[in-house]
């Protein structure tokens, strides 16, 4: 396939498929909803109607922190046929980030669930209120609607305005908003096109929240490509891998938690293939551990084709369907289409390949900036490089494997440990199901490995003698070997599958 050329503007890419196949189903969700091209024009038209009743115009910001639904799809193209400012916001937020955001956007209307996932969203979101000032909608109610006769023109696209702002998890300090225009946040649904060879009649699981940029990526591959996407609202792990396969998927994700569900509903299911379209698991949400792409491509005959980017900088890189087994299970794919990666070293030079770095970017699907703009100096570098975080490797043939983050590395005695090594390592433990790595305090070393493990089932113990034995048989240096060992039934992950290393680090340091 060719590299895509979008429109403009997102509200074109879907008229422009409506007016290639109106008919074509391009959402479906688990209570067998459907959606096609030509009804979600027309619903986002009278929903943008709606909205403008209701004092939304162009450049108008509007939160939504809502579950993967229809509903939030045709909402995010309703804000986008009045060029609107779309702030899409992570349903696992709650009133201190959420308040915050409303604040720092200027939010002028907030749309939430009543109560989901146990959770009154509308209570929360009449507590910012008083405090912000910003307008309320409550989806319980449904989305607001009108005559569409008098809607103003499309939006042109042209000056390449800001009309998305996605907010970073804030894991660390206040959430960080990056400021996206439609034609840098389109970008980044280039590399999944290419890197999954995506056809008409495939059909793609989201099982993930939509509100995270990888939900308008894959939208945006969608309508592009005329797939279909499949919507989970609640990912139940018993349950949905039945729907994903009853509904045909052909690509399923995104991270850990959901390829365990997968590989465990095909076991019991027995050898007759539950999903026999399968052409790959799509991941990017987080690391993927090499031993569960082999896991996977033994069960399915199918791995894991990832890609790799940020809330700033979508799908950076991708693999592709006819990668190596080895490049598809140790990296995540080479640069995207005028993707530039640095790899720069701790004195700001650029190292070799093969040599770890700071991966920085430089491309189209790159944030215009944050909404604090005091942020923006720090955040690229002298050469207009995006400053990712992200520690890596460029092999020779530009293969980016990732070996970290610059703040998830533990230093003993002023030596750096990567985390992530010591975690792809442990996973290859016959009694581990679950591992994660953090440093956690030491008055001799400064900072030792902590090993929190999940025990495969069936399995009750594991000593950190054991563990230590099992690293020293695989190579790893003696100083990386975990010092500490705690058995928990579950990681903390939040809902794309990454491990809160944070809750971790202050319940062990």
């Amino acid at each position: 396939m060719h590299t895509p050329v979008y429109p403009k503007t997102l509200w074109d890419v879907l008229v422009a498929r409506a007016r290639a196949k109106p008919g074509g189903v391009l959402i479906e969700d688990d209570r067998d909803r459907t959606l096609t091209a030509a009804q979600w024009v027309e619903w986002a038209e009278r929903v943008a109607a709606g909205l403008q009743a209701m004092g939304v115009k162009s450049d108008t910001v509007v939160s939504w922190q809502l579950p993967t639904v229809i509903e939030s799809c045709v909402l995010m193209m309703a804000i986008s046929r009045l060029g609107g400012i779309s702030n899409p916001v992570l349903p696992l937020l709650r009133v201190r980030e959420v308040g915050f955001i409303v604040a720092q956007t200027g939010s002028e209307l907030l749309v939430t669930p009543g109560t989901w996932r146990n959770f009154n969203y509308a209570d929360m979101a009449t507590e910012i209120s008083r405090t912000t000032g910003v307008q309320t909608l409550v989806l319980d109610d449904g989305l607001p609607e009108a005559d569409p006769a008098n809607l103003p023109a499309p939006p042109s696209g042209e000056g390449d305005p800001v009309r998305h702002i996605y907010y970073t998890s804030g894991s660390t300090a206040d959430p960080k908003g990056a400021l996206h225009s439609d034609a840098s946040a389109m970008n980044g649904a280039t590399a999944p096109i290419l890197g999954w060879a995506l056809r008409e009649d495939d059909r793609i699981a989201i099982p993930y929240p939509y509100t995270h940029i990888g939900g308008f990526c894959v939208t945006v591959a969608a309508m592009y490509t005329g797939a279909q996407l499949l919507f989970t609202d609640i990912f139940d792990s018993v349950n949905s891998p039945l729907v994903m396969s009853r509904k045909g998927a052909t690509l399923l994700g995104s991270a850990v938690p959901f390829y365990n569900a997968y590989l465990k509903a095909q076991l019991e299911h027995g050898p007759e293939p539950l999903y026999p379209r399968l052409k790959a698991f799509n991941g990017g949400g987080a690391p993927k551990p090499p031993e569960l792409y082999y896991e996977l491509k033994r069960v399915f005959g199918v791995g894991i084709v990832s890609t790799w980017g940020l809330s700033e900088f979508p799908s950076a890189s991708s693999g592709v369907l006819e990668d190596s087994d080895e490049d598809l299970a140790l990296t995540e794919g080479r640069a995207g289409p005028g993707v530039d990666i640095r790899v720069v070293g701790p004195d700001g030079r650029d190292v070799g390949p093969g040599e770890e770095g700071e991966l920085r970017l430089r491309g189209p699907q790159c944030c215009k900036g944050y909404v604090d703009r005091s942020l923006d100096d720090a955040a690229f570098d002298e050469q207009g490089y995006f400053c990712t975080g992200d520690l890596g490797v460029m092999g020779p043939r530009g293969h980016v494997r990732i070996t970290g983050r610059s703040k998830d590395v533990i230093i003993r005695n002023a030596e750096n440990i990567s985390a992530q090594e010591v975690e792809n390592l442990l996973y290859e433990h016959p009694t581990i199901a679950d591992v994660a790595v953090v440093g956690v305090p030491h008055p001799a070393t400064g900072e030792r490995a902590c090993a929190v493990v999940v025990l495969q089932a069936g399995e009750t113990q594991l000593s950190l003698a054991d563990l230590a034995d099992f690293c020293r048989l695989r190579g790893l240096a003696n100083q990386k070997i975990p010092e500490r060992i705690e058995i928990v039934d579950a990681l903390p992950r939040n809902a794309l599958g990454k491990v809160l290393k944070r809750e971790l680090r202050a319940t062990y340091g």
